[in-house]
């Protein structure tokens, strides 16, 4: 019994460390540069079987690149130049609809 006892004991103190040692390696990984989040999606719309998202940047000094994330399909990606709106198409009304669209670098 108390051999059983020390097991539980030494399990539970070495997998809370390791959850403190996992939980400073993210915060350390979140410090890294991250892109500025210049497009924002104004609206989804569907247009003669065609799917839109209508994006804008918000960034009014640098270009901004991004990614629609849709499922099952490859991603389109694009840049958009300062202060811009722009409709995009990303698929027809068959395809998924769009998750959300990511920011990444230039």
């Amino acid at each position: 019994m108390r051999r059983y006892l020390a097991i539980v004991i030494t399990a539970a103190i070495l997998s809370g460390t390791l959850g403190i040692a996992s939980a400073e390696t993210a915060s350390a990984a979140s410090r890294h540069y991250r892109t500025p989040q210049c497009v924002k999606v104004v609206k989804y719309y569907t247009k003669k079987h065609k799917r839109y998202v209508r994006l804008t940047n918000l960034c009014t000094k640098r270009t901004a690149c991004y990614t629609i994330v849709v499922p099952w399909r490859p991603d389109p990606h694009g840049r958009l130049k300062k202060g811009a709106t722009k409709n995009v198409r990303y698929g027809t009304d068959r395809d998924p609809r769009a998750l959300y669209v990511k920011n990444r670098g230039c």
